[in-house]
């Protein structure tokens, strides 16, 4: 039997749905950058460091920079869950390496699912001595979980389904559809 993350990336698409059109998720990503533009006014900050969380952030940071009318500077990390295992332990492959001291940060990421990483990773900022920390992610998991914190801005929300597109993969495959599939 074919393990499934070696399965041909066509076969995802066929046994797929779409949740969001291109045109709803470029929508939902102007909308985002709209509200991330007016709480940086209500912040007075002058510039923001986007601090994209890799790989599924790349999408959305990279939509955002070209939509957000002031100075930003780029930086990424890479920090992953092992899943099963007991304290919910994050991984650092990767920290930023800009200071983020006395900076406005806004962490960007494709899901809040549970919100595990992406606590730790706030955690992580005001740790580094950021001055303000906002959490942009593209979608949230209408998972009925309690999460440990809500993202500060989402662009959609999407069903409780292994949902991939748009920064978000499905074995590896597809972060660079226009659209959010969920499988069937």
């Amino acid at each position: 039997m074919v393990a499934p993350q070696d399965q041909p990336p066509a076969q995802w698409l066929a046994q797929s749905q779409v949740v969001f059109t291109a045109q709803a998720v470029n929508a939902a990503i102007e909308r985002v950058a709209l509200q991330l533009q007016q709480r940086m006014q209500d912040l007075a900050s002058e510039s923001i460091v986007l601090l994209c969380v890799m790989r599924g952030g790349l999408y959305l940071a990279g939509q955002l920079m070209a939509r957000l009318n002031l100075p930003a500077r780029i930086d990424y990390l890479q920090a992953n869950r092992y899943h099963g295992t007991a304290g919910h332990e994050i991984v650092w492959s990767k920290q930023p390496e800009l200071d983020l001291r006395d900076q406005t940060v806004v962490i960007v990421d494709d899901i809040l699912d549970e919100g595990i990483t992406l606590a730790e990773v706030v955690r992580f900022c005001h740790a580094a001595g950021a001055r303000h920390v906002l959490t942009a992610v593209l979608t949230e998991k209408d998972n009925g979980l309690q999460k440990p914190l809500q993202a500060d801005v989402v662009g959609l929300v999407v069903p409780n389904r292994y949902v991939f597109g748009c920064g978000m993969d499905v074995y590896g495959w597809w972060r660079n559809l226009p659209e959010i599939r969920a499988l069937i």
